[in-house]
């Protein structure tokens, strides 16, 4: 195992909590004997790219700083490659971390679990979902998000004000006035193309997205499947009922809403966007995949 670590940070994750959490964590994984280099992107194209230069250049691991979006870009970068990642987690959603029971928004404990863990078993290996596209495999830890929760999404991008998170609650308010059932064309492996309608598909390689809703609930990162949970057609009244219940997860066991699980799914729906880990990444059909074991985790609780 090499000495020479990279730290790849958003500066701005958290109000500002990446370019700080930053230090703390360098400093512990310093006392403990690592060389450690920062990476900062100009963009998110401009970090992936120096991130990938790392990994291909040797570094002993990739440590994200931030929060989900940025393990997103890391796990572009290290997935498939013998390059562990760490995660010192410091955004405003961690579904990622928390999934893998991480230290979340403690710096110095995230690097003291880093470093642990390449002094010792070098990584849990967990899975991950990857989605082929033309572009290329875009891979992914949480949730593939399609329905309700990704026009939230679409429009929340698309407005000006109000800001910050009051602008997803304005989309979702303007998304429930326009609530009606999607027309879905869903594969699960080998099997036969089933078409329904639904409200939202959601595709759980972790339990939980949007920073602590339990959607899969039942998903497990080394099982080698997808948790897909379906939600029906279902009236706002419904809907509103049963969303405070996501954040424990007991919305599994409403009538409307379905699980299935599977190594590989197909969704196809007109006009409608595919988000993973909280990015988009363009409309349906999309295909997933389950890869086990496509990346080393520094510091998951087995």
């Amino acid at each position: 195992m090499t000495s020479d670590i990279t730290l790849f940070v958003n500066p701005s994750a958290g109000r500002g909590r990446g370019a700080r959490a930053a230090r703390p964590a360098a400093a512990v994984l310093r006392d403990a004997g690592f060389h450690v280099r920062t990476v900062v992107g100009t963009d998110a194209p401009d970090a992936l790219r120096r991130a990938r230069e790392a990994v291909a250049g040797g570094t002993g691991a990739l440590i994200a700083v931030g929060g989900d979006g940025m393990v997103s870009l890391a796990l572009q970068a290290v997935a498939g490659t013998p390059t562990p990642l760490g995660v010192v987690a410091v955004g405003t959603g961690n579904d990622f971390a928390r999934a893998n029971r991480l230290p979340v928004r403690d710096p110095a404990a995230a690097g003291r679990a880093v470093a642990r863990s390449l002094k010792g078993d070098g990584g849990r290996a967990v899975d991950l979902g990857r989605v082929r596209g033309r572009a290329g495999d875009t891979w992914f830890g949480t949730v593939l998000a399609s329905g309700f929760d990704s026009r939230v999404n679409d429009r929340g991008n698309r407005l000006r004000f109000p800001t910050g998170r009051l602008r997803y609650d304005a989309a979702m308010i303007a998304e429930l006035a326009a609530l009606r059932p999607i027309p879905y064309r869903i594969r699960l492996d080998d099997g036969p193309e089933q078409q329904l309608e639904a409200t939202l598909v959601a595709v759980g390689n972790a339990d939980s997205y949007g920073g602590g809703m339990r959607i899969c609930g039942s998903a497990r990162l080394d099982d080698g499947l997808f948790d897909i949970t379906v939600v029906g057609p279902c009236s706002r009244s419904t809907l509103l009922a049963v969303f405070p219940r996501v954040y424990r997860g007991t919305h599994l066991g409403h009538p409307a809403v379905t699980v299935h699980r599977a190594a590989r799914v197909t969704l196809a729906a007109d006009g409608i966007t595919g988000y993973a880990d909280g990015e988009p990444l363009g409309p349906l059909p999309l295909t997933a995949e389950t890869v086990p074991g496509a990346v080393r985790l520094l510091g998951a609780a087995r």
